[in-house]
C-alpha cells in the first residue's frame, strides 16, 4: 500500500509543488505557539505520577531475593562448625582453643614453607610429602570423630597429630635456616 503512495506522490509531484503556503502561516504558527506557552506557565504544574512495569518490579525482587539468598548461604557458610558439623567446643573447650591454635600455627608455617618453592622445589616437594601424610591422617580422624563413641579421645588424637605436624614443619623450618646459614657463611669466605 505504501508503495502506492509513493509512486502517485512522485507521479504527480508537479501537482503538488505549485501550491504555495500562505505568506503569513508561519507568523500564525510562532503566535500559537506563544500563545500555547504562556497558557501553559499559568497553570500549575501537575506531578506524573511514576508507574513501574510489571516486568521492573519482577526484575528488582528476583534481585533482591538472589541478594538475599546469597547473604544466608554466606551466613551458614560462617557458622557452620568445624569438621562434621561436630562443634569441638562441645566435646572438651579446651582441646577445641587447643586444635583452633595449632591449625593456625600450621598455616603459619606452611606459607613459610612455600616460600622455599621458589628457590629448592624438590626439597619442598619432599618435606610437603610428609605433611601431606600426616594431614590425610587428621582428615580420617576428623571423620572418626562423628561415630566415635569417645569422641575425646579421638579429639586428642587430632590435637596430637597436629602437635607432631607443627614440630615436623619446626624441624624442617630449621634445616632450611641452617642451610641458609652455612650458605651464607660460604659466600662470605669466597667474598
Amino acid at each position: 500500500m505504501s508503495k502506492l503512495i509513493e509512486d502517485f506522490i512522485s507521479h504527480n509531484r508537479e501537482e503538488f509543488d505549485d501550491l504555495e503556503p500562505r505568506a503569513d502561516l508561519w507568523d500564525n504558527i510562532a503566535a500559537e505557539l506563544d500563545a500555547w506557552d504562556e497558557h501553559r506557565e499559568q497553570q500549575p504544574v501537575k506531578r506524573v505520577a511514576k508507574t513501574f512495569s510489571l516486568g521492573f518490579v519482577l526484575k528488582v525482587a528476583a534481585s533482591v531475593i538472589v541478594v538475599m539468598g546469597l547473604g544466608f548461604a554466606l551466613y551458614l557458610k560462617t557458622m557452620k562448625p568445624a569438621g562434621n558439623g561436630i562443634d569441638y567446643a562441645d566435646i572438651n573447650p579446651t582441646y577445641a582453643k587447643q586444635q583452633m591454635r595449632l591449625v593456625s600455627v600450621i598455616e603459619t608455617q606452611k606459607n613459610e614453607l612455600k616460600e622455599i618453592a621458589k628457590f629448592d622445589p624438590q626439597l619442598y616437594q619432599e618435606f610437603n610429602g610428609e605433611i601431606t601424610r600426616m594431614q590425610a591422617i587428621y582428615k580420617k580422624l576428623n571423620a572418626e570423630l562423628a561415630t566415635s563413641p569417645n569422641q575425646e579421645r579421638v579429639l586428642r588424637a587430632m590435637i596430637r597429630n597436629l602437635q607432631i605436624q607443627t614440630e615436623v614443619l619446626n624441624q624442617q623450618l630449621s634445616v632450611i635456616q641452617q642451610f641458609n646459614a652455612s650458605k651464607n657463611q660460604q659466600n662470605e669466605k669466597t667474598i
